[in-house]
C-alpha cells in the first residue's frame, strides 16, 4: 500500500509517473475490498470504478475542475483518493463518512447524489455558471448505463448538446448493470455499439491516439470507430455531443491519454467507457448483484447468508406471488429494484406479468395507471424515497383519475446506513393529502400481508408503507384476508393517556403503554383515519399521544389533530415522530433511540410533557 498511503489528495496522485498508476489501482482495489468487508456498503459498483476514478483525478485538476458522480454508490475510490482514506472505517456509521457524495463532507464532492440520473443536469449547471462568471475550468459528469434509462438524464442531454460554448464531458460508465440486470432498448443499443469489429477496433483508441494532436484524435476516431457503426452517427452525436469510444475502463494506458486529449477539446463531449462491476474480486464479478450492497463479510470466504427473521421485503415478495396466483390481472412493476423490492421469485414464476421499467420511477407510476385503465391490477413496488420522484404522476395520473393502482412502499421511515438520501420519512405527509387514496402503515409481518391484500382489493389508489428489515416476529398466515377500511384496533386498555401508534411504532408504544398504564391503539390507517375511535378516545382520556416513524410535520399525528379540531374536541396532544431535519446515517435502532422513538424514549417524552402525576379527565367536551 506504499503508493496509496502517500496520497491524501489528488494533487499528490498527479505527481505519480504514468507507469505507477496500474500498481496504484491494485493497491486501491485491495484497500477497498478490505475496508468494505469490515464496514459493509456498496462493493461491486466501486470495484468497477477504480481505474476510472484514478484516471479522472490524474487528468483533471480537481477540485478546480468539477467532478460530478451519478447515484454516488460508486464513489468509494473517489473518497479514498480525496483525503478520506483514514476514515473509511467509519463508512455509513453514525458520525462517520456517508456512503454517498456530500458537499459538507469534502470540497471534492461537488454535488450531493444518491438518487440516480442527476449528474448531467448538475454538471451542466456548473458549466454554465463557470461561463457566466468568466472562470476557466472543466466539468465532468460520470453516469452509469442504468441511470441513463431515466428521463431526467435525457432531458439534460437534450439541453447540454446544444450548449456548444460550454466545456462539459459526460462519461458513460457502461457496466451492463444498474442494480438489477439491465433492461430496455437503451441497453440493447449500447450492446450493439460494443459488438463485433467495432468494439475490437475502438477499445484501444487511447493507444492509437497517444502520439497524435487533438485534430488527429478526431480524424482517427472517425476512421477507426464511427465508420463501423450503422447508422453512421451515434445516438449521442444526434444529441449534439462529440462521441468517443467505447474504450476499456480498466485500461489506464487507454483511459489516461484519451482523457488528456478530450480535456483539450471544447464543447460537449461524450466518452463511452466499458467497465465490469465487481472487477478484481472473483466472487463479485460472478455475482455483482449479491455484492452490490453488502454487510460485513470475510473476503476470503465471501458472503454467507445468515438466518434471521422474515423481512418485510420478503413478506411482500411472498404475498405478490400468492396474489398473482389468485388473480391473473395482477401485474408487478419495479423501477430497476427487482432484488431490493423482493420480486425475484415473482419475476421467475410470472415473467409475462413482471415489468422492470429501468430507473424510471415516473414512467413506472403512469405505466401502472395505463394498465389500470384497461382493468388490470398493477402493483408498483417502490422504495418510499423513490416514489418522491414520481409525485406528479401519483397525483395527476393515478389519484386524480381514481385508478386502481397498489403501491408497496418499502423502506418507509429511517433506513440506517443509507442515511438521509434514502430515508422514507415523508410519504405520509405527501400522500395523505391526496383525495381518493388509502394509506396504511404495517405494524408487523402478518398485518403487512393483510394490508397488501386490502390495498389490492380496494377499487382505487392504495398504499402500504413498511420499514426496512425484519418485523417483530409475528407468525404470517397463508390466507389472503383484508382489513376493513379505516378501522384501528385497541392493543391495550388503560386510563388517562391514549397512545395512538402508527406502523413500526406500535410495538414500542405497547411497551411504553404498559409502563405508563396507558391505552395503546394500532391505528393501521393513516387515511382514512378511524375518526370514530379517535374522538371516543379523546372523550375517555385526558391526554393523547401520537407516535409515528415519519415526519411530524404533515404526518399522521397532524391527521389526528385535524380530526380533533373538526370534531370540536380540545385535548392536550403530544405528537412524536421524526423532527424537522434530515436524519443522517447510522444503525437504525440507535437512530430511533436517539430520537426518542423506542419504548424508553416514548415514556420519557410523555413524562416530560405531561409529568408523572395521574392524569384526570377534567372536562368532557364535544
Amino acid at each position: 500500500m506504499k503508493l496509496l498511503e502517500a496520497i491524501n489528495d489528488p494533487a499528490q496522485l498527479r505527481q505519480l509517473a504514468p507507469e505507477q498508476l496500474v500498481p496504484l489501482a491494485h493497491e486501491l482495489r485491495q484497500f477497498l475490498l478490505d475496508s468494505v468487508s469490515r464496514t459493509g456498503g456498496h462493493l461491486s459498483s466501486n470495484l468497477g470504478t477504480v481505474e476510472l476514478t484514478i484516471a479522472l483525478h490524474y487528468v483533471f485538476d480537481t477540485p478546480r475542475d468539477r467532478l460530478v458522480w451519478d447515484v454516488g454508490h460508486q464513489t468509494y475510490p473517489h473518497k479514498i483518493l480525496t483525503g478520506r482514506r483514514a476514515r473509511m472505517h467509519t463508512l455509513r456509521q453514525a458520525n462517520g463518512l456517508s456512503g454517498f457524495p456530500r458537499r459538507d463532507e469534502s470540497r471534492y464532492d461537488t454535488f450531493g447524489t444518491a438518487h440516480s440520473s442527476t449528474s448531467v443536469s448538475a454538471a451542466l449547471g456548473m458549466a454554465r455558471a463557470a461561463r457566466l462568471k468568466g472562470e476557466n475550468h472543466k466539468t465532468v459528469a460520470v453516469i452509469g448505463d442504468g441511470a441513463m434509462s431515466a428521463g431526467m438524464a435525457f432531458e439534460a442531454l437534450n439541453n447540454a448538446g446544444v450548449a456548444h460554448d460550454l466545456d462539459l464531458l459526460v462519461v458513460l460508465n457502461d457496466n451492463d448493470m444498474s442494480i438489477s440486470p439491465p433492461v430496455g432498448a437503451l441497453n440493447r443499443y449500447l450492446a450493439r455499439l460494443m459488438s463485433g469489429r467495432f468494439h475490437a477496433a475502438a477499445r484501444n483508441v487511447g493507444r492509437t491516439v497517444l502520439p497524435a494532436p487533438v485534430v488527429e484524435l478526431a480524424r482517427r476516431l472517425e476512421g477507426h470507430a464511427k465508420g463501423m457503426v450503422a447508422p453512421p452517427a451515434t445516438l449521442f452525436e444526434e444529441f449534439g455531443f462529440n462521441y468517443i469510444g467505447p474504450i476499456d475502463g480498466h485500461d489506464l494506458d487507454a483511459l489516461v491519454p484519451t482523457l488528456q486529449n478530450i480535456r483539450a477539446l471544447h464543447g460537449p463531449q461524450f466518452l463511452h467507457v466499458v467497465t465490469r462491476k465487481g472487477c478484481g474480486y472473483e466472487l463479485a464479478e460472478a455475482d455483482p448483484i449479491l455484492y452490490h450492497g453488502t454487510g460485513k463479510f470475510n473476503p476470503s470466504v465471501g458472503i454467507v447468508p445468515a438466518p434471521g427473521r422474515t423481512t418485510y421485503t420478503e413478506v411482500f415478495g411472498d404475498w405478490l406471488c400468492d396474489m398473482a396466483a389468485a388473480d391473473r390481472r395482477l401485474v408487478g412493476i419495479t423501477p430497476a429494484m427487482r432484488e431490493g423490492s423482493g420480486m425475484v421469485r415473482f419475476a421467475q414464476q410470472f415473467p409475462e406479468r413482471y415489468a422492470d421499467v429501468g430507473i424510471a420511477e415516473q414512467h413506472a407510476v403512469t405505466f401502472g395507471a395505463g394498465l389500470a385503465t384497461e382493468g388490470m391490477k398493477p402493483v408498483v413496488a417502490i422504495y418510499s424515497t423513490f416514489l418522491q420522484r414520481a409525485y406528479d404522476q401519483l397525483v395527476h395520473d393515478v389519484a386524480l383519475q381514481n385508478l386502481d393502482v397498489t403501491f408497496a412502499l418499502d423502506r418507509a421511515g429511517l433506513v440506517g446506513p443509507d442515511g438521509a438520501t434514502h430515508a422514507g420519512n415523508y410519504d405520509v405527509a405527501y400522500m395523505r393529502c391526496l383525495p381518493n387514496l388509502v394509506l396504511m402503515a404495517a405494524s408487523d409481518e402478518n398485518e403487512c400481508r393483510r394490508m397488501l391484500t386490502t390495498a389490492f382489493h380496494y377499487p382505487g389508489p392504495a398504499a402500504v408503507r413498511y420499514p426496512r428489515g425484519a418485523g417483530p416476529g409475528v407468525a404470517i398466515g397463508h390466507e389472503l384476508s383484508s382489513i376493513e377500511i379505516g378501522t384501528a384496533e385497541v392493543r391495550r386498555r388503560g386510563e388517562g393517556i391514549a397512545i395512538l401508534a402508527f406502523g413500526s411504532m406500535v410495538a414500542p408504544s405497547v411497551a411504553a403503554g404498559a409502563e405508563l398504564g396507558a391505552t395503546v391503539v394500532n391505528m393501521r390507517f393513516v387515511k382514512p383515519l378511524d375518526v370514530a375511535l379517535v374522538t371516543r378516545l379523546a372523550r375517555e382520556h385526558a391526554r393523547l399521544v401520537t407516535v409515528e416513524e415519519g415526519s411530524v410535520m404533515g404526518g399522521a399525528g397532524a391527521a389526528v389533530a385535524e380530526a380533533l379540531a373538526a370534531a370540536g374536541l380540545t385535548r392536550p396532544l403530544l405528537m412524536l415522530g421524526l423532527p424537522d431535519r434530515f436524519i443522517q446515517h447510522g444503525e437504525r435502532a440507535a437512530l430511533l433511540a436517539d430520537l426518542g422513538l423506542d419504548a424508553g424514549g416514548i415514556v420519557a417524552s410523555i413524562r416530560q410533557r405531561f409529568g408523572t402525576q395521574e392524569p384526570r379527565l377534567a372536562v368532557s367536551n364535544g
